[in-house]
This record gives structure tokens, sequence and C-alpha cells, in this order.
């Protein structure tokens, strides 16, 4: 993401709005904007993972965003990768960054091994405890 998507300020529809959320509900036309710019941001990069097992990269390329008044307006799930360590990167670093991510997620993994982990459904999780409570059962049953 290069830069902040604030909209076009100087549309009609748009000052009305602020006008009508100003008067109403006593919202700064800066807040309404930063808002709405933080929505669209964290929609844009939330295009990156669509389901359970998806992974990339997400790249905020502004040093806005690791200001609090806009960080604090993202998502949790986002606020919590956005840890001082890794923002206002360089651009070597961030492809060093970015390079170890890549080669960790493609390493082959077994699916037994990811029992227990958020790649889970909770139907899953159930059928899961289901089978170790028979098998407790049965285990206690034979003498």
């Amino acid at each position: 993401m290069f830069g902040i998507p604030y909209v076009y300020t100087q549309s009609r529809i748009l000052k009305a709005r602020l006008d009508y959320l100003r008067d109403q509900f006593q919202i700064r036309e800066n807040d309404f904007l930063t808002f709405d710019a933080m929505r669209n941001a964290a929609q844009c990069v939330g295009r990156v993972i669509r389901g359970k097992t998806d992974y990339g990269i997400m790249l905020f390329a502004d040093k806005r965003y690791s200001r609090l008044d806009k960080k604090g307006k993202l998502p949790k799930w986002i606020q919590e990768y956005l840890r001082d360590s890794v923002c206002n990167l360089s651009v070597d670093e961030a492809i060093m960054i970015s390079k170890r991510f890549l080669r960790q997620m493609a390493q082959p993994f077994k699916p037994e091994e990811q029992v227990g982990m958020s790649l889970l459904t909770v139907e899953q999780v159930a059928q899961q405890e289901r089978k170790r409570l028979e098998a407790d059962a049965q285990s206690a049953v034979v003498p």
C-alpha cells in the first residue's frame, strides 16, 4: 500500500456528509477522513489473505502508518503485526524480512502436525475431541 487512500475532499457529496456528521454527531472532518482512509487501506491489504491457508506480504509503504492516530484506526489483526521493529524500514530491510518470511512459508509441512492449530474448523475440533474422549473411554474399560 503506497500512501494513505484519502478521498477527494472537494466533492459536494462528501462535503454534505461531513457537515451532517459534524452537526449530528460532532465528528470532526479529519477524524472521519482518517477513519475512512484506514478502512480503505485495510480492505485493500486484506485482499492478500482470503482464506485460512493463505499467506502473503502486506507492505504499508508510508511512515504515517506507524503513527498512533493512523495505526489505531486499523483492524486489530493488522495492528498486532505493526510492531516498532517492522516499521520505518529501509527498502533493503523490507526485502530481507520478506525473503525470510517467504522462505519460511515455502517449507513443506505435514497436515497431521497441524492438529490443534487454527487451520481446523470448529466442527473438526469437536470431532477430534469426540475421538479423544472415545479413546479415553475405551482405554478405561480395558482391564
